[in-house]
């Protein structure tokens, strides 16, 4: 009972039998007098299936894994679990990936059950930890466990929310630390979107976990319509036609709607007889020897102010309209305040005024608020629209939320983020183009993505429909969208891998071998076993093959197959090594001579092989060869198979031995025997470090690099380990500030060497290799450390406020592990530790204090 899949009633299946029938009824007694009962008793609405199913295997002590669309109420299952919890007197820990749904979840939490009995532990904020209810973000709850704390006693159930986040690169290996590390009698209860290898995920958890109860439902709560907004041009109106073809009766087929490719194919032929037009234009005004411009005919593309003005005009909103860009967002706002748009009545005007100003209200200074633009912020609410991605700080954002669930907010001009659990269902939902911008170039949405986009359309309980628009854009094709909207589900992959600050901490509390077989355990070698298995049937397929070939390919006067191969390495030395040395840099003229000549020597060794051999003088050589050729191509490929075979077993623990050889040349390991070891100081010190860039820092602290610095230069310092500029490497402190802070620079220089260290050890282990160090934060975060105001800042650098308080808040939790490992710091660490916590302070100060708990 690994896993089971909940797929409805099943009209054809044969009638059950008495034991059958007999579960069944004890099945329906445990519904109907049980804690799913008393549960269900306490809700406003009837269950679904597959919430039943799965609140009754949890009731049974089974994990349990529910996947299902956006909004078809996955979380039903996780109150249930604190609704069992708090019968049986234990614990419930909620984890998310993210903080926004962290504090969201904790107010929901705080609403039903009480301040004194829920707790909430981010990165920047501890309330009530030893509660009885802790809403977290899954590091947290990580840390937790290397750390053995108290905390986890008593620990009953853990809910993994959007627990297909495992598949993201950066903070998806956290799930599956949880997973593993979490206690034997805790219960997991996870909520994934779907994805097509949920059972495959499910299995991997019940060989870690134990009995887990996979419940998948497919159905959505309110189905979806797909559209496509065009227009003519700027002078007509906007067009919304249906994507899919509808039957007599109305219902939707899967056919795509002919009348849609008609009208585009009319706005082509449009499009072809401007761009004609214009080119006739263009050649009169130059007269024959001018070159005409020659541009093929686009389709007009609708401007964003009038697809929100037709959405409103067709009654489709309240609506969140997706843009990659989170410049496309701000302008989009601005776009249409300048078309005078006003979606709100005077009334819902007031009421969002009296809102905003009311959660505004103390939380910041009215100097903060006049530099994030509070007035036009707010005035565009009023009017009914908002632009909401990472750039927009916390409490703006959380402005949005709440007044898009109250309704009084028609618009949300929004990036990708948004798709991400925080609960904002709308009546539909616009898709601007389908592709982004991926930090290298543009990039067609995946299924996955377009399906986590769109799945907030629909509101359970007021919408009968949810409606998704696609606007018009260059070389869009309704048979893109419908490939994309088809295919719902994605798989899920695991990324999965160890790094510095997992080993210590895996050896910390078990033996070598029993950490490899820790991370043997993961769902990244679980995947890779499960490929290994195909490779290793294809080794046996292809292995047999070889010898069939090798009976025919047998010749009366010598060995074949060593003819074979002495011919193919001649091929190859002919043409790959002779090209190699062509491209090669040598030392010298001599020493480029002399591989030639030693290529040559091999070559003609080769050859005389070759023609002596005695399968040369074989009357049948050429029918020999034919079967010879098929051996040689097969054996090519074999020894490939075989070298992704031995790439995939053992290949998480292979990594892991290679970061162990690295921390015991380092000194964080001392070995105890010949096959275990033990933590140093250092190895103390590393093991409280959590960045992406924790050996690197560890070296740094260690190495005493930044002992004699000033809490302000600490702090530009350390930013060059946490920031990331949308941009690339950014400047340095010293280019602006290095004539009041000169050991900033010493120190900068001294870090980056040691990074530099470290990446140099990370090549030639074969890792991954870190993140560049970025010090382009690093004058901004030195002004602000000083005492600078937030107008100053934003408007002496080019970032956002929201990357700004993102990355302060990420440079003081880095500070606060600083103060933490004072311990296991060398002799400067008592003064370093103390520098490090008024650096803290200095940054953690005004708009990037505020946690929006409160």
């Amino acid at each position: 009972m690994s896993g089971h899949r909940h797929h409805g009633q099943d009209s054809s299946a044969s009638e059950p039998g008495p034991a059958e029938r007999y579960a069944r009824f004890n099945r329906h007694r445990k519904r109907m007098t049980g804690a799913p009962a008393r549960f269900q008793s306490k809700l406003p609405f009837p269950l679904d299936d597959f919430q039943l199913e799965a609140i009754t295997a949890l009731e049974d002590g089974d994990n349990v894994l529910v996947a299902a669309p956006t909004g078809a109420g996955k979380t039903i299952v996780a109150d249930f679990a604190v609704f069992l919890a708090q019968e049986q007197n234990v614990k419930t820990f909620y984890t998310t990936p993210i903080k926004a749904l962290s504090n969201q979840k904790y107010h929901d939490l705080v609403d039903r059950y009480g301040e004194d009995r829920v707790g909430l532990l981010t990165g920047d904020t501890s309330i009530n930890s030893e509660a009885d209810i802790v809403v977290m973000t899954t590091e947290v709850l990580r840390n937790m466990l290397y750390e053995q704390s108290s905390t986890l006693t008593a620990l009953k159930y853990v809910i993994l929310d959007e627990v297909h986040y495992l598949a993201d690169r950066f903070r998806g290996p956290v799930w599956e630390e949880v997973i593993i590390h979490l206690p034997a009698s805790t219960r997991i209860v996870g909520l994934s979107a779907t994805v097509s290898n949920v059972e495959e995920f499910s299995d991997w958890i019940s060989s870690v976990r134990g009995r887990t109860h996979l419940v998948v439902s497919e159905r959505r709560p309110v189905p979806l319509e797909q559209h496509v907004l065009v227009q003519a041009d700027r002078h007509t109106e906007p067009e919304i036609l249906d994507l899919y073809r509808h039957d007599g009766s109305g219902r939707q087929t899967p056919k795509i709607n002919p009348r849609l490719v008609s009208r585009l194919a009319q706005l082509d032929k449009a499009g072809q007889e401007h761009a004609q037009a214009r080119d006739q234009g263009h050649r009169h005004r130059h007269g024959r020897g001018g070159r005409p411009e020659r541009r093929m005919g686009e389709r007009y593309r609708p401007s964003r102010a009038d697809v929100v003005d037709e959405l409103d005009f067709m009654d489709m909103l309240p609506g969140i309209y997706f843009i990659f860009s989170r410049t496309g967002c701000d302008q989009a706002v601005q776009q249409c305040i300048r078309a005078g748009l006003q979606l709100t009545t005077d009334e819902e005007a007031r009421r969002i005024r009296h809102i905003v100003d009311s959660m505004a209200a103390g939380q910041l200074s009215k100097e903060d608020l006049k530099a994030l633009g509070f007035a036009q912020f707010r005035f565009a609410l009023e009017q009914g629209f908002a632009a909401h991605h990472a750039g927009v700080v916390t409490l703006f954002r959380q402005i949005v939320e709440h007044l898009f669930e109250l309704g009084l907010l028609k618009v949300v001009f929004a990036t990708e983020t948004l798709a991400l659990g925080i609960n904002m269902p709308a009546r539909c939902v616009v898709v601007e183009k389908l592709e982004k911008f991926d930090g290298t170039g543009h990039v067609a949405l995946t299924p996955g993505e377009f399906t986590q986009l769109t799945g907030r359309a629909g509101r359970r309980g007021i919408d009968d429909i949810g409606h998704v628009v696609v606007v018009d854009h260059r070389d869009f094709s309704p048979k893109t969208m419908a490939a994309l909207s088809s295919r719902r589900v994605y798989p899920l992959h695991s990324s999965f891998r160890p790094t510095f600050n997992m080993a210590v901490n895996l050896l910390n509390s078990s033996s070598y071998s029993r950490a490899r077989d820790t991370l043997d355990h993961s769902f990244a070698q679980w995947e890779a076993n499960r490929s290994a298995s195909q490779l290793e049937e294809r080794i046996e397929t292809l292995t047999s093959g070889l010898e069939d070939y090798r009976k025919a390919a047998q010749c009366s006067r010598g060995d074949l197959i060593e003819f074979m191969r002495i011919r193919t390495a001649l091929s190859s030395a002919q043409k790959n090594d002779r090209r190699r040395l062509k491209r090669q840099r040598f030392t010298s003229e001599k020493a480029r001579d002399r591989a030639f000549r030693d290529l040559d020597r091999h070559i003609d060794q080769l050859r005389e092989q070759e023609r002596n051999h005695p399968c040369r003088q074989c009357p049948d050589l050429p029918k020999h060869l034919r079967w010879g050729n098929r051996w040689i191509r097969m054996d090519k490929e074999l020894q490939r198979t075989r070298e992704q075979y031995e790439s995939k077993t053992g290949s998480v623990s292979r990594q892991f031995d290679r970061i162990c050889r690295i921390l015991a040349d380092l000194h964080y390991t001392r070995p105890v025997d010949a096959d275990d070891c033990r933590l140093t100081r250092k190895g103390q010190l590393l093991r409280r470090i959590y960045s992406e860039q924790d050996l690197s820092l560890a070296e740094i602290l260690d190495r005493g690099i930044l002992d004699d610095l000033e809490p302000a230069e600490l702090a530009a310092a350390v930013s060059g380990l946490v920031y990331e500029s949308r941009r690339g490497v950014g400047e340095q402190p010293g280019e602006r500030a290095g004539y009041r802070a000169p050991r900033l620079v010493d120190a900068m220089e001294d870090m980056k060497r040691q990074w530099s260290q470290v990446q140099e050890r990370c090549d030639q282990a074969g890792l991954e290799l870190p993140p560049e160090l970025d010090f382009g934060l690093g004058p901004t975060i030195y002004d602000w450390a000083c005492g600078d105001s937030l107008t100053t800042i934003l408007r002496d650098s080019d970032l956002t406020a929201g990357d700004f308080v993102r990355n302060a808040k990420r440079l003081s939790d880095v500070l606060t592990q600083i103060v933490q490992v004072e311990p296991y710091l060398g002799r400067g660490g008592h003064h370093l530790a103390r520098t490090a916590s008024i650096a803290a302070d200095q940054v953690n100060r005004g708009i990037v204090a505020y946690t929006g708990v409160e």
